[in-house]
């Protein structure tokens, strides 16, 4: 038995190295993020489970795989594996959606208040302010209570959720767009949902919390950003791509929004020239709100969990599917 890590953002991986060593598995690991195809293909060829992290599974790394079993997706998203070309060869792919939950909730909830309050802009009119030895706080006004407003859920799954229980408290409205939440979710959550259109036109902040799929590709566009409101921010903690970022950038600096939030990036890390950069009324953080010590070691064990599924002939906790 053999297990391959193609790639990991781990400072070391000590444990699971002596872990699979009490198991009688041989391990392997790697950083190929970057690295050629054939690399990869060498490094994976006669691994049992291939576990990946940013590494792309295209039908060209799946084509030099000589027994692969099991590719163990590390983290949430899955949107680098090729699930049709993998299902086409017999291949489960599980992925790992419930480590950081927590984490991505509350950094969406951090982004959206501090969206509400302008803390970014605040700290240049405190610095500003400073120099000039004299209070001037222009840049900030207007800001606006939150009580009353409306805050907008694109995804009610795990994240989503904890979001709307989270702020459940604050006084505000909700409207959640998701058409694949059951009717027990829903009356669990005490929910009703909306269309797409509405949660844009109606919202004054948007959070979204779906999948990346062809369907939520680009679903922040010139178009719906065209549907919000101008006093309406934008929250994204889920994939770049969701987001049309030159046509937000657009937006933002014409004030037909307030603003945005924004954690993660069609281009990771985003280039210099990247059009949200500069932009007063967006902040901007590294993609980091999966991050936690306590989730950074769930991830670990729940992927040891996943491999000892498998010694045991068990299958995966969840499984990617293509749409």
């Amino acid at each position: 038995m053999k297990i391959v890590i193609t790639d990991y953002i781990e400072p070391d991986l000590e444990w699971e190295a002596a872990e699979l060593a009490k198991r009688g598995v041989e391990f392997r690991y790697h950083q190929l993020k970057f690295a050629p195809l054939e690399e990869i293909i060498a490094a994976t060829r006669d691994a049992d489970v291939v576990i990946v992290n940013m590494v792309a599974v295209t039908p060209a790394l799946i084509a030099g795989w000589e027994k692969c079993r099991l590719v163990i997706r590390h983290g949430v998203g899955y949107d680098n594996l090729d699930l049709a070309a993998l299902e086409r060869a017999g291949i489960p792919a599980c992925y790992i959606p419930d480590y950081c939950v927590e984490e991505v909730a509350e950094h969406a909830i951090a982004l959206i208040l501090a969206c509400a309050r302008k803390l970014v802009a605040s700290r240049k009119v405190l610095e500003d302010s400073s120099a000039r030895g004299r209070w001037d706080f222009t840049p900030v006004i207007p800001v606006y209570r939150m009580v009353g407003k409306t805050l907008g859920i694109i995804g009610c799954g795990r994240i989503g959720s904890r979001v709307f229980q989270r702020l459940a408290s604050f006084g505000l409205n909700f409207l959640v767009c998701d058409p694949y939440l059951t009717a027990e979710r829903k009356r669990e959550l005490g929910i009703q949902v909306v269309d797409h259109d509405a949660v844009f036109r109606e919202s004054d902040f948007i959070t979204i919390h779906t999948p990346l799929t062809a369907e939520t590709r680009h679903m922040v566009n010139a178009r719906t950003l065209g549907l919000m409101k101008p006093t309406a921010y934008l929250v994204n903690t889920a994939r770049g791509p969701m987001v049309d970022a030159d046509a937000l950038a657009e937006a933002a600096r014409n004030g037909r929004i307030a603003g945005a939030a924004i954690d993660v990036y069609d281009r990771e890390p985003p280039p210099p020239d990247f059009p949200l950069f500069g932009l007063p009324n967006v902040i901007l953080t590294p993609h980091l709100a999966w991050y936690a010590e306590e989730g950074g070691w769930r991830i670990r064990e729940l992927i040891l969990l996943e491999i000892d599924r498998f010694l045991a002939g068990q299958p995966p906790r969840f499984v990617a599917k293509p749409q």
